[in-house]
């Protein structure tokens, strides 16, 4: 089975015209998917509103109970429910989902260390046979950001690593693509030049531009999960403008590429 694993964030979500032609072009894209998204821009404008400041550390959220509250709200109600809406027009029997749903994904509250983050979630287990079973009966599905623990807390988690460990899951037995959309064309190596694109990284690239720190906040932890989802039996990671993703099936160069049999040369 070939599945696709495509991850969109707040920037996509937060507007109206790219997301709508985001989501015509996810329903064309061909195959068995699964859509994860974030929306982080949305809920701390909802929080905002509420009086609740959003408290960031190193492009993290910090998540006390009023937060989790929130972000649940408008994870799991608002931005996923309209997302199936809006699929469903287009013909896409999308299902929405958070981590609890079916057990879908099991996370570990983050220990306090240095930083404590509140009821931020770690993924621990995926339940791949069930994702399979959705895929089976030609659902789509759609996760958003929430997990839990098995002991009935729910956990607010990174988009991008769940993305990661779905893809990672369901790589044992299937040919599994990761893309990663975002509002940049790729990685750059000028951020403000978008002709700058990287085609192809591998990880000794990865260091050397991390510690020139062309690399850098927001992008570490994208590329970090693309490396470990490869490492853990992932065919192909995509990371680029959500206005790219299908150029992307189609050999074009549209964004940045890893990939595994070009990953084991190196």
């Amino acid at each position: 089975m070939k599945i696709s694993v495509i991850k969109i964030g707040g920037n996509v979500i937060d507007n109206p015209e790219k997301l709508e032609e985001f989501l015509q072009q996810f329903a064309k894209f061909p195959g068995y998917k699964i859509l994860v998204h974030g929306g982080g821009v949305m809920a701390s404008r909802f929080g905002e509103s509420l009086g609740v400041m959003p408290e960031m550390v190193d492009g993290r959220r910090i998540t006390d109970k009023d937060t989790l509250d929130i972000v649940t709200m408008v994870y799991a109600g608002l931005i996923n429910k309209n997302l199936v809406a809006s699929l469903q027009a287009l013909g896409v029997n999308a299902i929405g989902m958070t981590g609890a749903d079916g057990n879908a994904i099991r996370s570990e509250k983050r220990p306090f260390k240095e930083i404590d983050y509140g009821f931020v979630g770690d993924v621990k287990e995926v339940n791949t046979s069930m994702i399979r079973h959705l895929l089976d009966a030609d659902l789509v599905p759609v996760f958003n950001a929430i997990t839990h623990d098995g002991n009935g807390q729910l956990l607010n988690t990174n988009a991008d690593s769940i993305a990661s460990a779905v893809a990672t899951s369901l790589s044992r037995g299937n040919e599994v693509n990761l893309y990663f959309c975002f509002n940049k064309a790729g990685v750059l190596v000028d951020e403000k030049n978008e002709n700058s694109i990287i085609p192809l990284i591998n990880e000794d690239i990865y260091a050397e531009l991390r510690k020139e720190n062309v690399i850098h906040s927001g992008m570490i932890p994208k590329l970090d999960n693309a490396f470990a989802a490869l490492q853990k039996g992932v065919n192909h990671v995509w990371i680029g403008k959500a206005e790219n993703l299908l150029l992307s099936t189609k050999g074009k160069l549209s964004g940045t590429v890893i990939e595994r049999h070009r990953y084991d040369l190196y």
